[in-house]
């Protein structure tokens, strides 16, 4: 079981684009945990609300062009030059804190300009991993490119914590503008094959990927299930500072725990996915870790301490990552090597709009109400929405199962 789930590291290439995007990674959520910090402990709920949410909107505006790109142009070198930007905007935000300038808007601001290049460059990166790997590996590979990232979300808490101990919140911010160099070279390293260019306008893009949902039955039936759970469930993640902070009173310390322990399940959680996968099957796999999120949720937000929270927030970030890794499976399964950028443009629309609008609306009720209500309110939500799918589409998600059995058996199951 666990074989499966680390046989990609057997090749080369992905080893090394594995190992950069960790380094750059861990940079990244040192300078998340030390601004969710600095936010949390000069703003509002909802100011950490719009920080959080302004590095996901250009996800929604900007992914048809990434993902065009990703099909006409050299992915390694899409993926480099927008990481050349983020160092940029990095070192904005290290230069503003530094000079004690840091506003949250501003900070948005620069959130928004990093957002834009993670919307460039995610498609391709995405759309990179297939190249890197043979199909057999492919759902494992998924599940490790997001166990890479979640691990940089483990050690990048303690990595700032440490750094903001010696020299303070702007040593933890000039970090990770050198942690950029390591993802750089790696993807400029690794040996990724030659492939035709797919010259598409973004409006053709778009249709591209449009007619791609409508002929995929599996992809059809798993994005209203992804929508409901980045909406209601995500949204944790952009507050857990606040939570820390300000619902149970702790310092930095506090959100590193936090922060730390929802990366500790994604981590567990990424690097199980293909045994997972090959044990109960994609659709089994995809419905039982939306429906974890439920309980868990309304756990987390009624926790009575931080330490009663840490492994509540450890198994929301598990069935956060074993939903999301799992619906990228099924869209880069279903997708041939020339159209995986343009077929990844509704999944990442979905997530760069249904997160930063969910992240804001809590945000904002949490001002109004309670964090502790609003988060348990989003559990409720969840479920209550899962609920009424199932009792409406009973036999949506049936597509999703066919996935899993041989070609020909796909195509008959097709037919009929």
């Amino acid at each position: 079981m666990v074989a499966s789930s680390l046989a990609p590291f057997r090749h080369r290439g992905f080893r090394l684009v594995w190992a950069g995007a960790l380094v750059s990674n861990i940079g990244t959520w040192m300078e998340t945990t030390a601004l969710a910090y600095y936010v949390a402990d000069t703003s509002s709920a909802s100011a950490s609300g719009l920080v959080a949410a302004a590095g996901f909107v250009p996800t929604a505006l900007l992914g048809p062009l990434g993902g065009a790109w990703a099909d006409r142009f050299d992915r390694r070198r899409v993926v480099a030059l927008a990481n050349a930007v983020f160092a940029l905007v990095a070192a904005g935000v290290a230069l503003l804190v530094s000079s004690g300038h840091a506003t949250a808007g501003n900070l948005a601001l620069l959130s928004l300009l990093g957002g834009c290049a993670s919307a460039i460059s995610w498609p391709s990166f995405q759309a990179m991993l297939p190249d890197l790997v043979p199909p057999a590996d492919l759902v494992g590979a998924i599940g490790l490119a997001s166990t890479q990232w979640n691990l940089g979300r483990i050690l990048g808490p303690s990595a700032a914590a440490i750094a903001i101990s010696i020299g303070g919140v702007p040593t933890a911010l000039w970090v990770n503008v050198a942690s950029f160099v390591g993802v750089i070279a790696a993807v400029l390293l690794a040996p990724v094959p030659r492939r035709a260019p797919v010259r598409r306008s973004v409006r053709v893009a778009v249709r591209d990927s449009l007619e791609f949902v409508r002929v995929t039955p599996p992809v059809r039936a798993m994005l209203p299930l992804m929508a409901l759970v980045v909406f209601f469930g995500s949204p944790f993640m952009g507050l857990t500072a606040q939570m820390a902070t300000n619902v149970f009173g702790s310092d930095q310390d506090g959100t590193s725990l936090l922060v730390t322990a929802q990366g500790v399940g994604a981590v567990l959680a990424g690097a199980s996915m293909g045994s997972l996968v090959a044990r109960f099957g994609t659709r089994r796999t995809l419905q039982w870790a939306s429906m974890m999120m439920v309980p868990v949720l309304v756990a987390y937000g009624l926790a009575p301490t931080l330490w009663s929270a840490a492994p509540l927030v450890l198994l929301a970030g598990a069935g956060y990552m074993v939903t999301l890794s799992t619906c990228t499976n099924i869209t880069q399964r279903s997708a041939s090597a020339e159209q995986r950028g343009r077929a990844m443009i509704v999944n990442n629309f979905l997530l760069g709009a249904a997160y930063p609008l969910g992240v804001y609306l809590q945000g904002e009720l949490a001002d109004r109400y309670s964090l502790r209500t609003v988060t348990a309110a989003g559990g409720v939500g969840l479920g209550l929405s899962l609920l009424a799918m199932r009792l409406v589409r009973p036999g949506l998600t049936e597509p999703i199962a066919r996935l899993d059995l041989p070609a020909d058996t796909q195509e008959t199951a097709d037919v009929h």
